[in-house]
């Protein structure tokens, strides 16, 4: 599975919404498995979109044919964007669906990791991180991808921002020393997503 993480800075927030309904077309993309997204809580006019496709390939042939037209009704609503593609490594939690419907938040994190250390951070992921989050109170499922020059997508799906935040605070920094996460990563950028369930198709 393929997944895209796709973020920008929205100057026409109405235009911005209105085009993104547009996007309700994809389904009948083949290869096509799921899109979410919604506004950051952290950063002010921010949105995030994340998409899932079975394949690089059924994802390069519909940026071929349809995307273009897709975009087009966003076209001068934003800024400053940013796309990238992960391939699936692992689910975070099991059993991962691209589903959003369930879910009202989104934490992502990217993080560029030493090459010497990418066996150990993505066995910290496996063995520390994500029986952490597991067994967290409120995180629904997530998904654990890699990009290629070391980079990594952690993306996890939370009923409430309240149960993310309860997390963050009891555990984060224990698991950060467990994991050795300053170790293996040169740069980690996040964010938390309120989920727009217009968005979701």
């Amino acid at each position: 599975m393929l997944v895209k993480w796709i973020r920008c800075t929205v100057v026409d927030r109405r235009g911005f919404e209105r085009g993104q309904r547009k996007w309700a077309g994809l389904p009948g993309e083949p290869g096509f498995r799921g899109q979410g997204g919604g506004w950051s809580r952290l950063r002010p006019n921010v949105a995030h979109v994340f998409a899932f496709w079975e394949t690089r390939a059924f994802y390069d042939s519909f940026m071929a044919r349809s995307h273009d037209r897709l975009a087009a009704g966003q076209s001068g609503t934003y800024k400053n964007i940013q796309a990238k593609l992960f391939d699936y490594r692992f689910d975070v939690k099991t059993g991962f669906e691209p589903r959003f419907a369930d879910a009202d938040v989104v934490r992502v994190a990217h993080c560029k990791v030493r090459e010497d250390r990418v066996e150990h951070y993505s066995l910290m992921q496996e063995k520390v991180w994500n029986p952490a989050m597991a067994g967290s109170p409120g995180m629904v499922r997530g998904v654990f991808g890699e990009a290629p020059g070391c980079e990594f997508l952690v993306m996890s799906m939370w009923l409430s921002s309240a149960e993310h935040g309860k997390y963050r605070d009891e555990r984060i920094e224990r698991l950060l020393l467990r994991a050795q996460t300053q170790t293996d990563v040169v740069a980690l950028a996040g964010d938390v997503v309120e989920l727009e369930p217009s968005w979701t198709v």
